[in-house]
């Protein structure tokens, strides 16, 4: 009795320390996470009007505003989601309804993972040497890094939300008579649409963000500019290029860029969430 007291008590102890440990993390990450906010948003508000979404990125010295790099990063990954969606659905159908555990599906996995991991500049070489060495900076160059980044995130999403899809619902609509591509497009996407749209929304802001990719692939463009054969603005390269000058007005417009990516992010995450906790129609 005394030692199963004692045991009792060290793993009592054990445990309030544990616990103890991990509140103390979670309020130091939240409290980092708020100071960051906090600071974003005191410098990027005052950044924040009209001419920002009107006007053309500025010479130094000059006002002027986002709206050449918002709508190359709108086009960019629009093109990225348009290129990404279809392959990442398809690929993570093939895993979760006909590969399974065959061995191409464990080696698809595999690649799958390295892709989630590998650092983002990695695939902006990638695509340098495949699209622009040799050739010219593009938009397309960095709506296909965009798409490579995105397509594990889709891929492995699907497959997650398809393989919580009960087999009865299958085998029953399989008795039926339906066909194996009927059963997969009508029932299996239908009970696991809003975990595959979190998905997709989820890739979106995974790479709404990416400055590294970018800077070897759609490079900049201080001026107006719609053809994708050329370089291209994006918000997450005027931040990175203005935050480190030495002239106010871009300091001021790169902290409004911020804030414009993290507000964005931010109603992706929230959408997304409630996809995923929407219960499907009956």
């Amino acid at each position: 009795m005394t030692v199963s007291t004692s045991r009792y008590r060290r793993r009592l102890w054990v445990n309030r320390a544990l616990m103890s440990l991990s509140v103390i993390a979670a309020v130091a990450g939240l409290t980092a996470l708020g100071i960051i906010l906090t600071i974003l948003f005191q410098k990027g508000i005052g950044g924040i009007d009209a001419r920002v979404f009107t006007e053309m990125t500025p010479p130094p010295g000059s006002d002027g505003g986002l709206l050449n790099p918002i709508y190359g990063s709108v086009f960019m990954t629009g093109v990225a989601v348009i290129v990404a969606m279809p392959l990442g659905i398809l690929a993570g159908t093939y895993l979760a309804e006909y590969g399974r555990d065959a061995r191409v599906a464990v080696i698809i996995r595999l690649i799958n993972d390295v892709l989630l991991s590998a650092p983002s500049v990695v695939v902006g070489l990638f695509i340098y040497e495949l699209m622009v060495r040799g050739r010219h900076f593009s938009a397309w160059a960095g709506a296909m890094a965009l798409a490579i980044i995105a397509v594990p995130v889709i891929v492995r999403t699907t497959e997650d939300m398809l393989r919580l899809i009960p087999d009865p619902l299958r085998e029953a609509a399989t008795a039926l008579g339906a066909p194996r591509w009927h059963v997969i497009s009508k029932v299996a996407y239908q009970a696991a649409r809003a975990g595959i749209v979190t998905g997709i929304l989820l890739a979106i802001a995974r790479i709404s963000g990416e400055t590294a990719p970018l800077l070897f692939t759609a490079l900049n463009n201080q001026f107006w500019s719609t053809d994708p054969n050329a370089p291209m603005a994006s918000l997450p390269a005027v931040i990175f290029q203005f935050a480190g000058s030495a002239y106010k007005n871009w300091q001021d417009l790169a902290w409004a860029g911020a804030l414009i990516i993290t507000a964005a992010v931010l109603v992706l995450n929230i959408v997304a969430r409630l996809f995923r906790t929407a219960e499907p129609k009956r």
